[in-house]
């Protein structure tokens, strides 16, 4: 059973961590609703959405990546930016039907700023490619590029490091820094690379069998002993 209570303040890098079956990922099943909770409240920007669905909270201004990559691996890298973009198409259904003059410049402009995404995220001479071929850290930089395009006030992470070398984890240490700085959106952060989480994040949940067992600054968290003992083991270096 799932026993969680969490805050999240306006800009803030936050991770949440714990051993395997602590319940991190079904906390962002319960945000991003993939699950509906038994009971309690999701408030988010002082709305409630508990229970909604995902395309619904996504609209609210949520959007996530996974644990496993979920791209659209079989159309093009600017095509799995380009259906994030059309969450606010400047047209609607007639439109499209009719294929008025609105239409194919609101296409315009979706290609505009899908392109400019990509090249945000150096992907730009990726743009025709399968996104399947892409290789893993690539993968990982289009599904955080696809997030982004939906236009979140928050961001939130699933293990985005799993797979990656510790060239690449640093990359995207940096990566998400910049994410949170330029596009001044809140990030919620899952991963077990206690390099990553400690480097980055302001502030560290830790969840072990549902229960929330400390919370604090990542030299509290790295120093408690029940955090040590339930999941790190030993001292971070």
């Amino acid at each position: 059973m799932l026993d969680f209570n969490f805050r999240l303040e306006d800009g803030e890098l936050l991770g949440l961590i714990g051993p395997n079956g602590a319940g991190k990922t079904t906390v962002f099943n319960l945000i991003t609703g993939v699950y509906k909770p038994d009971e309690g409240n999701i408030i988010f920007s002082g709305r409630d959405i508990t229970g909604l669905a995902p395309y619904t909270i996504c609209q609210q201004g949520i959007a996530r990546t996974f644990q496993n990559i979920r791209l659209f691996k079989d159309i093009s890298v600017l095509d799995n930016v380009r259906i994030a973009l059309h969450k606010d198409a400047p047209y609607g259904l007639l439109k499209t039907l009719l294929r008025t003059p609105g239409f194919f410049q609101g296409e315009i402009e979706i290609n505009k700023k899908a392109h400019e995404y990509l090249q945000i995220f150096n992907l730009e001479d990726k743009a025709a490619e399968i996104a399947s071929s892409l290789p893993y850290g690539e993968q990982r930089r289009l599904e955080i590029a696809r997030a982004l395009a939906t236009k979140p006030t928050l961001l939130i992470l699933d293990e985005p490091a799993a797979g990656m070398n510790p060239n690449e984890t640093r990359e995207l240490m940096d990566l998400i820094r910049w994410i949170r700085k330029d596009f001044g959106l809140s990030i919620l952060l899952i991963e077990h690379d206690m390099s990553l989480v400690m480097g980055v994040c302001e502030r560290i949940y830790v969840l072990d069998y549902g229960q929330v067992i400390a919370e604090g600054l990542p030299e509290e968290i790295r120093r408690n002993k029940r955090v040590i003992e339930a999941y790190l083991g030993e001292e971070v270096g």
